[in-house]
């Protein structure tokens, strides 16, 4: 399939599995589809049937509460039956609200403390080079998470230690929990402190597939230095009654609501 066939099919899945489920998060999740789906359906080097395989490209969601986004990627790609999706966030199910690295097939990190998955990512990514390993260490931070002081603690560590090897997302939607970004706790000029820790800065619609791409080939070919990719997204990217709505960062739809966001999504694969 095309990757904005692919995409559509994300969502779904990201819908189906947060009704089902009654809770989660559906904003951060929707805001990010364009990512993932780059990620595991073009650029990382990876093998559903392996999961553990040591030369892998790692992929660190230190935004834990994303998970649907997560698990819908991981059963599109390969990586368990898409039936599974169905027992999201059940009692002793393999995906449960935050990803668990033992439980779940190709999920690389336990997250779900803000800021904990990036300083993660960074043990990886100094490992890879310590090792002389060829993999890279892709990473996805929040904009509400960013308010977090461990955040900027590793992003001291990946750029002295030049983790040239990492490349991590920012999904900019601007919106979380308790309001606006900017209203809540503002983190901007972001790229302006992302630069002045040692950075190099990307800026980019998170939601363009060719912008994506584009930025990964970059961050690769950028040496002495981790990337920092600022993707510009819609929160609840896709549904339009979700769309830029912080009401919608962690209240699962209902059934009639999930109906509608299905229609549009099934709409919106023949655009």
């Amino acid at each position: 399939m095309e990757l904005q066939q692919v995409a559509n099919e994300i969502r779904k899945s990201i819908i189906r599995m947060l009704e089902k489920s009654k809770s989660g998060h559906p904003g951060g999740s929707l805001s990010a589809v364009e990512i993932m789906t780059a990620l595991y359906f073009k650029e990382m080097n990876i093998d559903p049937s392996n999961p553990k395989w040591e030369e892998r490209d790692r992929f660190v969601l230190s935004k834990g509460h994303g998970t649907p986004v997560l698990y819908g990627t991981l059963a599109e790609r390969g990586f368990f039956p898409k039936k599974e999706l169905d027992s999201f966030r059940k009692i002793d199910s393999m995906l449960q609200g935050h990803p668990d690295m033992k439980y779940t097939p190709g999920v690389d990190m336990t997250t779900g403390s803000l800021g904990q998955g990036l300083a993660a990512a960074n043990g990886m990514a100094l490992a890879g080079k310590l090792d002389n390993k060829e993999y890279r260490v892709y990473a996805m931070i929040g904009d509400g998470e960013s308010q977090e002081g461990i955040i900027w603690e590793a992003l001291m560590l990946s750029a002295h230690y030049k983790l040239d090897n990492l490349t991590v997302f920012l999904d900019y939607n601007g919106l979380q929990i308790d309001g606006k970004v900017k209203d809540v706790m503002n983190i901007e000029p972001i790229d302006e402190k992302y630069r002045s820790f040692g950075w190099h800065i990307i800026k980019i619609d998170g939601h363009s597939f060719e912008e994506i791409s584009k930025a990964i080939e970059e961050a690769k070919k950028t040496k002495g230095k981790p990337t920092m990719i600022i993707a510009n997204t819609v929160k609840g990217k896709g549904i339009s009654y979700m769309e830029n709505q912080a009401g919608w960062h962690g209240k699962a739809p209902s059934p009639e609501e999930a109906k509608i966001a299905l229609e549009e999504l099934e709409v919106g694969k023949n655009d």
